[in-house]
């Protein structure tokens, strides 16, 4: 299972039960004031689909560097491992909001407004695809 952590949102994408290709699936809203992480939903997701592991998008600096929403998504993901026992890895996922809104400008004339809907959902599809073409299947550890 794919995610695009955000302050607000949680895009999330699944794989094919080969791993070869990632789908997006929906947007779970959260709330990190609130302490609302969506994590019912993802269990909801877990089971439905029979998840075997995580990757959480890092949202490194362009200089290579982690700030505080990498951290944030480092948080989320030992929140996944601590709940649901099961391997979660990162993957640089620089560029891939701004590569997914592009795709829904240029290549699908997607609005501002409609991309709103669905742009955390693609970038998490972008996030597990690069995962899957770099390191295949995840596995229990």
């Amino acid at each position: 299972m794919g995610c695009d952590v955000g302050s607000r949102t949680v895009g999330v994408a699944l794989s094919d039960p080969l791993g070869w290709t990632a789908q997006g699936l929906e947007i779970i809203r959260i709330n990190e004031d609130k302490g609302q992480f969506g994590l019912d939903r993802v269990a909801e997701i877990v089971k439905e689909y029979e998840v075997t592991g995580f990757v959480c998008g890092l949202p490194k600096n362009m200089n290579n560097t982690q700030g505080p929403r990498a951290e944030k998504a480092r948080e989320y993901g030992a929140m996944l491992e601590e709940r649901f026992g099961l391997p979660v890895d990162f993957t640089d996922e620089r560029l891939t909001t701004v590569e997914a809104s592009r795709m829904l400008i240029e290549e699908a004339d997607t609005s501002r407004k409609k991309q709103k809907k669905v742009i955390d959902k693609l970038a998490a599809q972008m996030i597990l695809q690069n995962y899957l073409d770099g390191h295949g299947k995840l596995t229990k550890q």
